[in-house]
């Protein structure tokens, strides 16, 4: 199953509405990369409200989608982090560097126009 990508001007938005597999993982990891290329969004909204927990694989795979992003020329925002992801992420040692965070998806959009200028 494939993780809906929407474009909003020049953002894209992703929510996350399950659990990740790890097929899963790496389809969005491709998708949105593709996505970037096409589009030229230059920023992403990720929200992962929906995500209770996190294996170390999902763990490195979200991290590296967000570098990767950067490295694209978008700015990420990541929305929803629940207290057992951030715990995971800390624990495994990803770090989230120049990653903008929000409480929530409306949050997250706001800081990123505010960040792209819009």
């Amino acid at each position: 199953m494939r993780i809906p990508i929407l474009k909003l001007r020049d953002c894209l938005l992703v929510s996350i509405q399950w659990e990740l597999d790890d097929q899963t993982a790496l389809l969005f990891q491709e998708d949105l990369l593709q996505r970037i290329h096409t589009t030229n969004a230059r920023g992403v909204v990720i929200d992962i409200t929906s995500i209770d927990f996190i294996d170390s694989f999902i763990a490195k795979v979200l991290g590296d989608v967000m570098e990767m992003s950067k490295l694209m020329g978008s700015k990420v925002v990541i929305t929803g982090i629940q207290p057992a992801v951030a715990i995971t992420l800390i624990e495994l040692g990803i770090r989230l560097e120049d990653v903008m965070t929000a409480l929530d998806l409306e949050n997250g959009l706001d800081k990123l126009q505010q960040e792209l200028g819009d």
